[in-house]
């Protein structure tokens, strides 16, 4: 694991009701975020005035039991789901304020997506699904950075590719090579662990950990898995759609001790 890790400040929500400017200074911001579904008796609260600020060039993890809300925080962070009250913010500007055209386009151009379903269209080489969120906005890949992408993930030699003539991990990396593309202000991965074997996880992990200290990316993984949340900078805890505890340059024992704690 990587010991050269991107400096880390106590996390904190001073400032949080001053406006943009603030929000600006994180690459992604929740404000006071509640998420509710159903009415009446069958009324979920998912989450519960959550706030969380997440400092750009940081590899944040987020965890919690089944159902403590670290999806959906995710999926309303990244524009996939909406509050219900209170924003949720990347960089200085408001999803809520955003037509659907309007965060369609900003999903494509700013945000970077990893799922633990690769997701990648089979019959696309390697580099035409790495390439493909700037084609679908008619543009063409820088290709100095396809190629610092491309060496970063170690697969020069797969670009010609199609997915089902690659392993899973080389289906990963290709996934998190078109996650990078288009330079993302934040890159979302949800378990992308979780269809891979320990050696392509060790190995996904440790690409993930290298966006960030070496291209300066911001990524926030949402895990259940310690040992993946160990090679963050940053871990926050739900629980009961709540931020409970936050944990700065964990490690896997220390974050086994808080989940067990949460799971008493």
């Amino acid at each position: 694991m990587a010991s050269h890790r991107a400096p880390v400040t106590p996390p904190t929500t001073a400032g949080v009701e001053s406006g943009d400017d603030v929000a600006g200074e994180y690459a992604a911001c929740a404000r006071h975020a509640v998420k509710v579904y159903g009415a009446g008796d069958t009324e979920v609260r998912a989450l519960d005035d959550v706030t969380l600020e997440l400092p750009p060039g940081q590899f944040t993890a987020i965890m919690g039991p089944s159902g403590s809300g670290k999806s959906t925080l995710m999926h309303c962070l990244a524009g996939l789901d909406t509050l219900t009250s209170g924003q949720a913010l990347i960089g200085g500007t408001d999803l809520a304020s955003l037509s659907d055209r309007e965060r369609t386009i900003l999903r494509r151009d700013r945000l970077g997506f990893v799922f633990q379903a690769f997701n990648l269209l089979p019959t696309l080489t390697a580099e035409e699904n790495i390439t493909l969120p700037a084609d679908l906005a008619g543009r063409t890949a820088d290709p100095e950075w396809l190629a610092t992408v491309v060496s970063a993930l170690d697969i020069a030699d797969r670009l010609h590719h199609r997915p089902s003539e690659l392993s899973g991990g080389q289906q990963q990396r290709v996934a998190v090579g078109r996650a990078l593309i288009s330079r993302p202000e934040v890159v979302f991965a949800d378990e992308p662990t979780g269809a891979l074997d320990s050696r392509a996880s060790t190995e996904l992990l440790r690409f993930l950990r290298s966006v960030v200290d070496d291209l300066h990316q911001t990524v926030v993984m949402v895990t259940h898995d310690p040992g993946a949340a160990a090679y963050a900078d940053r871990v926050v805890f739900l629980a009961d759609g709540a931020v409970v505890v936050e944990l700065l340059d964990p490690t896997r024992e220390r974050i086994l001790d808080i989940m067990g704690r949460l799971d008493d």
